[in-house]
């Protein structure tokens, strides 16, 4: 399928589960398609670069190994997505290659996930974490930053400050969140 093909099959996938679905299971079985569906999602001034993302975030969640392959084209451009919608996978996928990466048992993003990589995702995080971005987002940032906080001593110091500083102007979900995190870095200190 070529960059137009696939990008004129965009049109049809919208926040339905079903549609996400059935265009993700499309790509899952046909991985030769994923360096084509980040083209688009990379295509960042085009509001279609979000139906991509939530593509690639169905593929990631059903099967993280599949996009391994592209993740230093992955790690590369994140941080270039703004478009809301798109942000908002993007921080998931980042997420979930956090939660494999420190995850107890053996798996594939344990080899993949460079020391690199993993600083360009703590970078990231905390661009999206200090700036104007939706709750989803920075929710899955101070998740992923939690994590890396074990590998790197100095996030959590970090993330404390920001979490504070934002409490009394973020909404109750990022409260919750926040507090959680907040307790559990605190407790890690003593």
């Amino acid at each position: 399928m070529t960059f137009e093909q696939l990008y004129s099959e965009l049109n049809y996938v919208n926040h339905s589960r079903e549609k996400r679905n059935y265009y993700a299971n499309i790509v899952l079985n046909h991985p030769e398609l994923l360096p084509t569906l980040l083209k688009v999602v990379f295509t960042v001034d085009d509001k279609i670069s979000a139906r991509a993302a939530w593509l690639f975030e169905f593929v990631a969640r059903e099967q993280l190994d599949a996009i391994l392959p592209y993740i230093d084209l992955y790690i590369e451009n994140m941080q270039k997505v703004y478009l809301d919608p798109a942000v908002r996978p993007m921080a998931k996928v980042a997420e979930y290659l956090i939660e494999a990466y420190y995850h107890k048992t053996p798996n594939l993003t344990k080899e993949k996930l460079t020391k690199k990589h993993r600083e360009k995702i703590t970078e990231t995080c905390f661009d999206w974490m200090i700036s104007n971005q939706k709750v989803a987002v920075k929710a899955y940032s101070m998740r992923s930053l939690y994590l890396l906080g074990k590998e790197f001593d100095w996030i959590h110091d970090e993330l404390i400050v920001i979490l504070e500083r934002d409490f009394a102007s973020q909404s109750a979900a990022f409260k919750a969140r926040a507090r959680q995190l907040i307790q559990r870095m605190k407790k890690a200190r003593k």
